[in-house]
């Protein structure tokens, strides 16, 4: 039996994000499966009895609230070190890639991309100054780097001189919730959201390297060459990092009636807008992963995303791989969707099948293993 110390900061209740959806899916099934291991989950505030896996899981809160570098720093290097001793942990594993260097005790992060490295305008001054300085101390200090895809792992190879037997790739799953639906239920959603209109969705936060602007701009121009058409645009999320140049971009388009803004949906809801869309939109220029991916892929609908970064490696041949830096591409793919119908449902056939390649539960077998693995070197 060990003692697993685990940072669980992420791990809000009805705010759970894309690392928090990791953390969640993951942990879920590692403490569930290993029974023979105790778990210390090491939340920054009061936590939700939800986030309680088993009897085998031990929450500890500790302060302060880490949401800004100052107190980063504070909670990674003075209150979690505290809690290590206090508990004897044989291991401290860490989601979200942030460990403390403090400790001697063995650590793994999760590493899921370094974006902060080569876009470090998309974050706020403090920020990408805190992870250019601490997250190759983190790669340095760790027994063991999991990351999510072999782009990041030659990523971090690269740009942090790590070797390469010591990063591990373990792909994230999805959730299963995300289904094909019938044309009525379809129908049903559309009429909801979209006056009953076709409609392309974008899901995620409005952050700079989301590729918003072009995005909007790309719409702009699928419906200059597509005049008959009267397809929407849907999107889903928080205007968290709606910058001058999104606001910009968004004011000056010459069809922004035919965009909607839902703000954040529940998972819920989710599962309905997402299988009833014409194509995701996924754009990004830069990303380690790219979880919305399967979703669509598993709901049956259509994938248009970047041809660069990881998010090729996840799709395969089942997306539409585009330029992210030419509007002309994305609107393009956008056209091929709407005008080839033959091609649009081999790609859903593609998607449902390559979905399968993925699941939570890999994840958390592969996870289990380098634990246990870091483990038995002690």
């Amino acid at each position: 039996m060990a003692k697993i110390a685990v940072n669980t900061r992420l791990l809000l209740k009805d705010k759970l994000e894309g690392i928090g959806w990791f953390a969640y899916e993951s942990l879920k099934r590692i403490t569930q499966n290993n029974p023979q291991h105790d778990f210390y989950f090491i939340f920054d505030r009061k936590h939700d009895n939800s986030f309680v896996f088993g009897n085998n899981v031990y929450p500890i809160e500790i302060g302060p609230p880490s949401r800004h570098p100052i107190l980063w720093y504070i909670w990674f290097e003075y209150a979690v070190p505290k809690v290590l001793k206090r508990i004897d942990a044989d291991l401290f594993f860490s989601p979200d890639g942030y460990l403390s260097l403090k400790t001697k005790i063995k650590s793994i992060p999760v590493i899921h991309d370094i974006n902060f490295l080569h876009h470090p305008k998309d974050l706020r001054f403090s920020h990408q100054k805190y992870y250019n300085h601490y997250f190759p101390k983190y790669a340095k200090a760790a027994d063991k780097i999991v990351t999510v895809s072999e782009f990041s792992k030659d990523d971090i190879h690269k740009h942090f001189g790590i070797q390469k037997n010591k990063i591990e790739v373990v792909y994230n799953g999805y959730n299963t919730n995300f289904q094909p639906l019938t044309h009525q239920k379809k129908s049903e959603i559309r009429t909801k959201y979209t006056e009953g209109m076709p409609y392309f969705i974008f899901v995620g936060s409005l952050h700079p390297r989301k590729n918003v602007v072009r995005l909007f701009k790309a719409f702009d121009l699928y419906r200059a060459k597509n005049d008959h058409t009267n397809t929407k645009l849907l999107i889903v999320g928080q205007k968290m990092w709606w910058t001058d140049d999104i606001k910009h971009a968004y004011q000056n388009m010459k069809y922004k009636d035919e965009v909607i803004f839902t703000g954040r949906l529940s998972s819920e809801e989710l599962y309905k807008v997402v299988p009833s869309a014409e194509a995701l939109l996924y754009i990004s220029y830069f990303e380690g992963f790219g979880i919305p991916i399967l979703e669509a892929m598993a709901s049956g609908t259509p994938v248009i995303t970047s041809n660069i970064t990881a998010m090729p490696e996840i799709a395969g041949d089942a997306a539409i791989l585009i330029d992210p830096y030419s509007t002309d591409a994305i609107a393009q793919g956008m056209l091929e969707i709407t005008n080839n119908r033959k091609a649009s449902s081999q790609l859903i056939q593609n998607g449902i099948d390559r979905a399968k390649l993925f699941s939570w539960d890999k994840t958390a077998d592969q996870l289990s293993d380098i634990i246990e693995k870091s483990l038995i070197t002690q």
